[in-house]
C-alpha cells in the first residue's frame, strides 16, 4: 500500500521549510557585518587597512629611508553629527619611505559638559593601497571615552608594506589618505 500525502501534511512541510529559510536568513543578517569586516581586513577591500602587532612589525625600520620610494601620507578627520568633539590631526601630512614605520598624532577634545564615548571608523584612499597600509597601533581599535572638556592625544603607528612596490595598480600612487570619522557610542543608562 502506498502512502498518499494529504494537503494538510504538505502545508506543514512547506511551513517548516519556510521557517528554516527565515531563520537562516536572520542568522545570515546578524553574521553579515562581522563577515564583511573580516573580508575587508583580509583583502583590503574598500580601503581597509591591515593590522599587525608590535612583534609582527619588529623588522620594520624608521620612516625616512634613503633610496626608498617616498609617499605622502595625508590625514583626514571627521566627526559625525551628535558627537560634540573637536578632532583633528596634529600634522596634516607626513612623508614616509615604503617599508618604514611612522607615527601620526590625532587630537580629540570633548566640548560637552558630560562624558562622551566615541568610536572611530577609518579608510584609506586610493582603495588599492589599503592592503598595504598597515597599522601597528591605533585608537580606532577601541572605544574612546572623554570626560567633559578633556583633550587627548591619540597615536597611530603605521607603515606601508614593501609589497606595495610590486603592485602594478599602485605604481602611480604618490599620496595615500588615511581618513577617520568618530561616531558617538551609546552606553546603557546614558540619556544622550
Amino acid at each position: 500500500m502506498t502512502s498518499v500525502a494529504t494537503p494538510r501534511s504538505g502545508n506543514k512541510r512547506i511551513a517548516a521549510i519556510a521557517a528554516l529559510v527565515a531563520l537562516a536568513m536572520l542568522g545570515l543578517g546578524f553574521a553579515s557585518v562581522p563577515l564583511y569586516r573580516l573580508f575587508c581586513q583580509v583583502t583590503g577591500f574598500g580601503g581597509t587597512t591591515q593590522r599587525v602587532s608590535e612583534a609582527q612589525a619588529a623588522g620594520v625600520t624608521g620612516g625616512q629611508l634613503s633610496g626608498v620610494r617616498q609617499l605622502s601620507i595625508r590625514f583626514d578627520s571627521n566627526v559625525s553629527n551628535g558627537l560634540a568633539w573637536d578632532f583633528y590631526p596634529e600634522k596634516k601630512r607626513v612623508s614616509v619611505g615604503v617599508g618604514g614605520k611612522s607615527m601620526a598624532i590625532f587630537i580629540a577634545k570633548n566640548r560637552s559638559d558630560k562624558p562622551v564615548t566615541g568610536r572611530a571608523v577609518f579608510n584609506v584612499t586610493p582603495e588599492q593601497a589599503g592592503p598595504y597600509f598597515t597599522k601597528i597601533e591605533c585608537f580606532c581599535f577601541t572605544e574612546q571615552t572623554l570626560q567633559p572638556g578633556q583633550e587627548v592625544r591619540m597615536p597611530v603607528l603605521f607603515y606601508v608594506d614593501k609589497k606595495f612596490l610590486d603592485d602594478p595598480d599602485d605604481k602611480d600612487v604618490q599620496e595615500i589618505t588615511l581618513s577617520y570619522t568618530f561616531y558617538p557610542v551609546e552606553k546603557p543608562g546614558n540619556d544622550s
